[in-house]
């Protein structure tokens, strides 16, 4: 059995070495600009259309498990998966779900997901499946006419939270510990008092994002500040941090967070109106959220979804309308390096990224 056991801890260290050569080397590829850098060109990374035949869909909900395995929520009910890296999608949309706005969804494999549909009262729903979309459990259906849902984020595969806009003066968190099979409103004894007008932006599903087990951070915008609130106790308690992004208007705000461990994070945002400046529409974090400094070169153009690339420290993408940015220096500068639109970016352990939009735009990072 040792010598077994020994074999087995072989193999894996050989496919993490193996790992890790090809992410070093996918990297470097991407990270490094070519000379008189622009829009990604032939040959080097980008993104890679992956059409799954809905043009009218606007998909604002991404959950890439793996390079071969994608969720999409959308749109009119519409809820896609993809097994075969994006060459082929299935239809997975729960039934009767026609007029649902799905801008959420948390997948842990090709068959168990989770997505949310927003909106005011009765809009808001939570669905499961557990047979990779063949069936669909509603699991909650929000009865609360002042409650409204904007994201959802998982913690394991039992754990994970659901965030509203603020209801009686502080955001509203609901709770799972069974995948996502039932759900609870938790306290709002944690929660620190709203500013007026705050609410979050269901925009990309990275309104609320965990790191690690107990972890999460929820962006706002709207109020007199952009804040990020930071639980370390899965929701139960709450402090708010003002960031440099900014607010004072309905349509500005911190709108994705990204978070590659409990420490660093990425905020996004800016001003969702077409046309309209966005100056300061970055900031990072180093000390998990309690202080927040703008980006020096930020993307130029609101940005509505952010994405650590897999195994770096220092390498990460925003999307929004107007584009795509690199950041090689965590966070700090950016530049553009596509001009295509997309509303929510993704990535995953074995080093892919995907990307997703209005007009059925899906797309993964390739060389």
């Amino acid at each position: 059995m040792r010598r077994l056991g020994s074999t087995r801890r072989g193999r894996r260290t050989s496919r993490l070495v193996a790992a890790g050569v090809a992410c070093g080397a996918a990297l470097a590829a991407l990270t490094v600009p070519a000379a008189g850098a622009g829009p990604l060109g032939q040959g080097s990374p980008h993104w890679a259309p992956k059409d799954p035949g809905t043009p009218k869909v606007r998909f604002r909900g991404l959950a890439a498990v793996d390079r071969r395995t994608a969720w999409l929520a959308g749109t009119g009910g519409t809820v896609l998966r993809t097994t075969d890296g994006g060459a082929s999608w299935r239809n997975v949309s729960p039934p009767g779900a026609g007029d649902q706005e799905f801008r959420d969804v948390e997948a842990f494999d090709a068959r168990r997901a989770v997505v949310l549909a927003i909106g005011e009262g009765e809009a808001s729903r939570v669905y499961r499946t557990d047979d990779g979309g063949a069936t669909w459990t509603e699991s909650f259906r929000n009865t609360d006419p002042k409650a409204f849902y904007d994201c959802l984020a998982f913690f394991d595969r039992r754990h994970g939270l659901a965030m509203s806009d603020p209801v009686d003066g502080r955001f509203r968190i609901l709770s799972t510990s069974d995948g996502g099979r039932s759900w609870r409103v938790l306290p709002a004894s944690g929660m620190p008092p709203a500013l007026a007008g705050e609410a979050g932006f269901a925009a990309s599903g990275q309104c609320l994002v965990t790191s690690g087990p107990r972890d999460v951070w929820l962006a706002t915008g709207g109020g007199a500040h952009a804040r990020v609130l930071h639980s370390a106790d899965r929701g139960l308690t709450w402090t708010a941090a003002d960031t440099p992004v900014p607010a004072g208007d309905p349509a500005k705000g911190v709108f994705a967070l990204a978070f590659r461990d409990r420490g660093h994070g990425l905020a996004v945002g800016g001003d969702y109106r077409p046309g309209q400046p966005s100056p300061h529409s970055a900031a990072v974090t180093a000390d998990g959220g309690r202080t927040w400094t703008p980006a020096a070169t930020p993307p130029p153009a609101y940005r509505s979804g952010a994405a650590w690339l897999p195994h770096s420290r220092t390498a990460a993408l925003a999307v929004g309308p107007t584009g795509t940015d690199l950041t090689t220096d965590a966070g700090r500068t950016w530049r553009t390096i596509d001009t295509g639109s997309y509303d929510t970016v993704a990535c995953t352990p074995d080093l892919s990224c995907w990307a997703a939009g209005e007009q059925g735009r899906v797309a993964r990072l390739e060389r």
